[in-house]
């Protein structure tokens, strides 16, 4: 969380129990500057296809719940670690949740909580879709079978196409998100310099249906440096590389939710300075200057 109000009062109140000859044993999460989860990151272990963390996977029926269409929730198995970050994903135009079933338990094994949601319909629109993004994250941190796992204060968001620019609505929406990353993002409208939220945006260079330089240059233009923004380009893909297992995508989506959801400053190395351009990636800017995990 990027707020140091708990760190510091965490510390003092250490100190003052160690003056008094007192030891407490406390909890995983609030012992830590951060909410780090599993060993040290390495490039061949985010590149993975599956990280150190086992998962479950529960469907929630439409019916179920409202506000958005119903999902899957993947969920790390291991109940010793405290609580985990949630990461709610949602699909693009025309798509349903299977579109990003590859990326969910990927991201999950690595220690979140991630919902890979259907919206209400497939031709729903990014605001709507920001909303349903955000429905779905309070079902999972209030209602879901997996709440009492889940960190309801650590949140980011991930959508493709529609879905991508649903993300950013969710954002402006909702401040104390700690993450979003729009994918090959779509949306009408440009400007979201009102975003607080750590936003990693990535584009394709032969996306044909939301070309970079009306939809996701703007988009990354317009976010504010602070507390942190990166723009990644994939060398050569579509519009629909989100759809398919891409290491790319995976890996810095993340380092992303790992550094800001986590506060886990040993995957910055990851995106700052981030890659250079080669047959993967096409381009990257960030401002790591700015970033405040």
């Amino acid at each position: 969380m990027r707020s140091a109000v708990p760190k510091v009062f965490g510390i003092v109140a250490a100190v003052a129990l160690g003056a008094a000859g007192i030891t407490l044993i406390p909890d995983a999460d609030a012992a830590t500057a951060s909410f780090a989860k599993g060993p040290a990151p390495s490039n061949a272990s985010i590149e993975a296809t599956r990280g150190p963390f086992a998962i479950t996977q529960t469907s929630v029926s439409r019916t179920a719940v409202s506000g958005f269409g119903g999902g899957d929730i993947y969920a790390p198995t291991d109940t010793s670690a405290g609580t985990f970050g949630a990461v709610v994903i949602a699909p693009g135009f025309t798509a349903r949740k299977s579109s990003m079933a590859w990326l969910a338990p990927r991201i999950a094994s690595q220690g979140f909580v991630v919902f890979n949601i259907d919206t209400l319909t497939t031709s729903d629109q990014p605001a709507s879709r920001g909303r349903q993004l955000l429905a779905a994250a309070d079902f999972l941190t209030g209602r879901s079978s997996v709440r009492t796992r889940v960190d309801a204060s650590r949140v980011a968001v991930i959508g493709h196409s529609m879905g991508g620019g649903g993300t950013l609505e969710a954002a402006l929406s909702r401040p104390s998100l700690q993450a979003a990353i729009p994918l090959t993002p779509w949306n009408l409208t440009k400007s979201f310099s009102r975003v607080t939220v750590p936003t990693l945006v990535v584009g394709a260079e032969s996306d044909t249906i939301a070309p970079v330089r009306s939809h996701s240059e703007p988009f990354f233009a317009s976010l504010p440096a602070a507390p942190g923004k990166a723009y990644l380009e994939l060398n050569s893909a579509s519009h629909f590389a989100p759809n398919t297992p891409n290491t790319t995508i995976a890996k810095f989506s993340i380092s992303w939710l790992k550094l800001f959801v986590d506060d886990d400053t040993r995957y910055q190395q990851f995106v700052c300075p981030g890659p250079g351009a080669g047959t993967a990636v096409q381009e990257y800017r960030n401002t790591c200057a700015n970033f405040t995990p």
